[in-house]
């Protein structure tokens, strides 16, 4: 009989989607994904909550704000981990399919951990192309939501339903980072927009700059509380997986800010 006390490399994959979608603050064992998964692997929550600590305290984005996980990662955790860092797009993709197999495996509805994001999927439908595009836009979406605290990272806006997680990169544009947390930023809808038209970028240090077009509109109220007092501005730098410089500076060179 296998070793419970032992996680094997696909569970522990599993164990990292987890830990992508969810806050710090929620990384416990009463939560329902983390009851579910502990079910699907014939644990505890509170092992797999452990795991997740485990983990957490690998990530120098959390142990640098003076929070703190556990200090029982193992030598898998730690190069699962190493791995996560150097090739983030690749093995986000790695965890959700080793996360989608587990469920296969125990006869779970598909996508269960978004299925609040894509409702039809929890109805039992075939999975099509089509679906599981939705389903990798509301796991990105979950995952930038987590990493931002739920607020646009420039205005600060906090309600769920007016947030978009915009891809700095677009999704058409670049398939192998489609589910990387790193090419994510949080935006109201206002300012996802603009973002998307090129009126404002973030630079790679993390400034706000606004079109100069922008700039030089007629006197506009709202327009100024909205877009161009934000000019040079810095985001709220994310808990975690800070944007990607390097995307960042493709955005801002794609529409002449740099």
């Amino acid at each position: 009989m296998p070793n419970k006390s032992l996680w094997s490399r696909e569970e522990t994959l599993a164990a990292l989607h987890v830990y992508l979608l969810l806050p710090f603050g929620q990384l416990h064992q009463r939560h329902p994904l983390i009851k579910q998964v502990a079910s699907w692997l014939g644990r505890t929550p509170g092992s797999v909550a452990m795991k997740l600590a485990n983990i957490a305290s690998l990530d120098a984005d959390i142990t640098s704000t003076g929070r703190t996980g556990l200090g029982g990662a193992s030598a898998q955790d730690r190069k699962i981990w190493s791995e996560f860092m150097d090739l983030p797009a690749l093995m986000t993709q790695d965890a959700a399919r080793a996360f989608d197999q587990l469920a296969e495996g125990n006869n779970a509805p598909t996508a269960i951990d978004v299925v609040d994001e894509v409702p039809e999927v929890a109805e039992g439908k075939t999975r099509t192309a089509t679906v599981q595009v939705r389903v990798n836009q509301a796991r990105f979406r979950k995952q930038v939501l987590a990493n931002y605290d739920s607020a646009c990272c420039i205005s600060g806006l906090a309600h769920p339903r007016l947030l978009i997680a915009s891809h700095i990169v677009p999704w058409s544009d670049d398939a192998g980072n489609r589910l990387n947390p790193r090419n994510g930023l949080c935006l109201s809808a206002l300012h996802d927009k603009a973002y998307d038209a090129g009126l404002l970028t973030v630079l790679p240090d993390y400034r706000v700059r606004v079109s100069k077009g922008l700039n030089t509109t007629k006197a506009d109220a709202f327009l100024s509380a909205t877009l161009t007092a934000f000019d040079g501005q810095p985001i709220r730098v994310p808990s975690r997986f800070k944007p990607d410089p390097e995307l960042l500076e493709k955005h801002a060179t794609r529409f002449g800010f740099v």
